[in-house]
């Protein structure tokens, strides 16, 4: 599926372009939607949980925000790559595009924006006052191992959706609970002890806890977590390029 991944570097690039452009396109604002997004989000859920969380968290919005930013980037990611198929289902039966490059420019156009809405995360820390700590630089790491996660998990939906379209309806109650077992606006230690092993088990929680320790706390990244989210990501990558092998040339059937 991949073997020609390097000779197809320009469609890519027109693909995520084509994105980026629609999406703006009838927008006054544009482009600094992709700011003021996340900053409005931040805004009320500070003034709704500071309160609850304030004293228990140290620079609430900046531990709000990290987590919020990467739980928005795989959930746009992985829907964008969940519908890729269907929504370019015109073009596909009127001349030949490798399918998975759909899913792939949807992950990278969503992975445009979590960049651009990096500035807000960079910007609410000088506000704020939050230390600036070495251990930043290590904050890619798990940054790198949710991409992967990411088009692993949207190969994987892009197939199921394309055959089941309930699948779509499915995905939106599992991000929603997904959401919520991520600690994105409370501190994990307030759920009971036996709650707290099954988020661990959750790999949008390992990557948003270990990126908050390198980003907010400047503590080093937590071998034990890299590695399962790195095991995890993997595995499931590894399972999404299979799965879209086999199901590759019956796809266009089904749209």
């Amino acid at each position: 599926m991949f073997d020609t991944f390097s000779e197809k570097k320009f469609l890519l690039k027109q693909l995520v372009k084509k994105d980026l452009t629609s999406k703006y396109k009838d927008s006054v604002l544009g482009i600094l939607w992709s700011f003021f997004n996340p900053l409005l989000i931040m805004i009320v859920f500070t003034a709704i949980f500071s309160m609850l969380f304030g004293r228990a968290i140290e620079n609430y919005p900046v531990y709000f925000l990290s987590g919020r930013l990467i739980y928005d980037f795989y959930n746009a990611a992985t829907k964008g790559a969940m519908n890729s198929i269907r929504k370019n289902a015109s073009l596909l039966k009127r001349i030949y595009v490798p399918k998975y490059m759909f899913s792939i420019s949807s992950v990278c156009y969503e992975f445009v924006n979590f960049l651009i809405s990096f500035v807000i995360l960079f910007g609410v820390m000088l506000v704020t006052g939050a230390p600036f700590h070495f251990t930043i630089i290590y904050g890619f790491i798990p940054l790198l191992l949710l991409v992967i996660l990411i088009f692993g998990v949207g190969l994987i939906l892009a197939v199921c959706n394309t055959y089941f379209s309930d699948i779509g309806y499915l995905y939106n109650v599992f991000t929603l609970i997904l959401m919520y077992a991520s600690a994105l606006f409370y501190p994990i230690e307030i759920v009971p002890s036996t709650v707290q092993v099954i988020f661990t088990l959750n790999p949008v929680y390992a990557a948003i806890s270990t990126f908050r320790e390198c980003v907010v706390f400047g503590i080093a990244p937590d071998l034990s977590k890299i590695s399962y989210l790195a095991a995890f990501a993997f595995t499931v990558f590894a399972i999404g390029i299979v799965l879209f092998n086999m199901y590759d040339k019956k796809l266009a059937l089904e749209i």
